[in-house]
């Protein structure tokens, strides 16, 4: 082989290899490049998921809101059928029970009218007694037509007392009246006897203050 060709394959074999030299480098630079770049998209996770967690040790749970109302119609939720017959079964006890202490002041009642009775047959005048009785009876009267739905009206007496005496005679008459009509009227019923009976009762005791005073 002439030296000519000699230095020609030479040439020729030192280029390719700088070729490949070159081509090793650009790799190896790329190669860099994304590393690098995927080094940095870690370290920004691995910061923001740091400063997640961070946070949410740094902020305390929030307390439940104690100020709310839990028996609220508008947070209370729809009433299951146990509920509703639970309700219905406490409000027939109140009312059993409101009808009862009702029927207790008519029994109290009478029991006054017959006490001023008995201890006025000697005597015109009212003592300290007499008038916390009075006050007593004429208190559950009121409450007893309230319960019965009435109101204060002044009703005329066709035989109005002329005296103490005969005042509280009828008094007594109708406080014993009135407790007959309050015990046979069934509950959650509007009785126009008890509210009738009631106010005749209360202005027998204004006309019994009349002649006292």
């Amino acid at each position: 082989m002439s030296s000519a060709k000699k230095l020609g394959v030479g040439v020729t074999q030192y280029l390719k290899c700088q070729i490949e030299k070159t081509r090793i480098s650009e790799v190896l630079v790329v190669t860099k490049s994304s590393l690098a770049t995927v080094f940095l998209l870690m370290l920004c996770i691995v910061t923001a998921v740091a400063q997640v967690n961070q946070s949410t040790k740094s902020s305390p749970p929030r307390p439940p809101d104690m100020t709310a109302d839990k028996s609220s119609p508008d947070n209370a939720g729809p009433m299951t059928t146990f509920e509703e017959e639970m309700r219905a079964k406490r409000a027939i006890k109140l009312a059993e029970k409101e009808h009862q202490e009702n029927l207790n002041r008519a029994k109290e009642i009478c029991q006054l009218g017959q006490d001023l009775k008995s201890e006025l047959q000697s005597r015109l005048a009212l003592d300290r007694d007499d008038s916390k009785k009075l006050e007593r009876l004429e208190k559950l009267t009121k409450k007893i037509r309230g319960e019965a739905g009435g109101e204060d009206d002044d009703v005329q007496i066709a035989n109005a007392p002329a005296d103490v005496s005969s005042a509280i005679t009828q008094i007594a008459d109708n406080a014993e009246q009135l407790s007959k009509d309050v015990q046979k009227t069934p509950r959650q019923v509007v009785s126009a006897a008890v509210i009738d009976r009631a106010n005749v009762l209360l202005q027998l005791v204004k006309i019994l203050r009349g002649f006292i005073h």
